[in-house]
């Protein structure tokens, strides 16, 4: 009976252990928190959420309103002021953007642009696009009111061209639209040039010229991985970029 009563202890002392020990674990993993771009939403970095989630990260993917640079910060700014512990960003696209403002926060301890705009003091999304050669997606916008949808068309051509039908049109049926203020917003100090950066870079992209984000990335210091995709690299090429946003978390900080 004594033995009986030793094991049962023992195995409560090392399920008690073992549990302490993971929600340990779990509590240093920082927070991912995900930053969609123009013409997109939360759900574009699906795959990277379940991954993450299921190996224990904590996540969290911002809905930007895409009404003005500020609103889109504040909107990042609620999701780090959630986080528990250290925060790594990762943008996309106008993104980009966001995180490069959001990121002076201490909490964030690394920033992850994906086929993202890396601006400097004082560039707006129109100055920094026309340091790179020119691209098409002007001619796929569609005005309403004071916002830019893109087209079908344009989501098939020159934003997701390398996906199948299906998630074009899911893409077409979710974007976000962008105020068209925001394309001559003013960008303020940059995070990246104080916090370690990594940058995605999408080899066939329409959207953003692959020479653009080279320039962004190097001016950056930022390791740099390239992909063979078109802008929505997150969907076309998942795990390839889920291997940046880990090695982003893991980094020696």
């Amino acid at each position: 009976m004594k033995t009986i009563k030793f094991f049962t202890f023992a195995a409560l002392l090392l399920l008690s252990s073992f549990t302490s020990f993971s929600q340990k674990s779990t509590a240093e993993k920082p927070t991912i928190i995900f930053v969609h771009g123009i013409w997109a939403d939360g759900s574009s970095w699906s795959n990277q959420i379940t991954a993450l989630q299921a190996k224990g990260y904590p996540v969290i993917s911002v809905q930007n309103p895409i009404t003005s640079l500020a609103d889109d910060v504040a909107a990042t700014q609620r999701a780090i002021d959630q986080a528990k512990g250290n925060v790594i960003l990762v943008g996309h696209s106008w993104g980009g953007f966001v995180i490069t403002q959001a990121g002076n926060d201490p909490k964030v301890t690394g920033l992850v642009y994906v086929a993202a705009l890396v601006p400097d003091s004082g560039e707006s999304l129109a100055s920094l696009s026309a340091k790179g050669p020119a691209v098409t997606i002007g001619n796929y916008l569609q005005p309403s009111g004071n916002f830019l949808y893109l087209t079908l068309e344009g989501v098939k051509t020159v934003f997701a061209q390398d996906l199948k039908e299906k998630e074009q049109n899911l893409i077409f049926a979710t974007q976000t639209p962008g105020a068209q203020n925001v394309f001559a917003e003013k960008s303020g100090v940059p995070a990246w040039k104080t916090k370690p950066s990594w940058y995605v870079l999408a080899k066939s992209d329409k959207s953003i010229h692959p020479d653009l984000q080279r320039f962004m990335s190097k001016r950056a210091n930022a390791k740099t991985t390239e992909i063979e995709a078109s802008h929505v690299v997150m969907l076309s090429h998942p795990e390839e970029v889920l291997k940046v946003i880990e090695a982003a978390a893991n980094a020696k900080k």
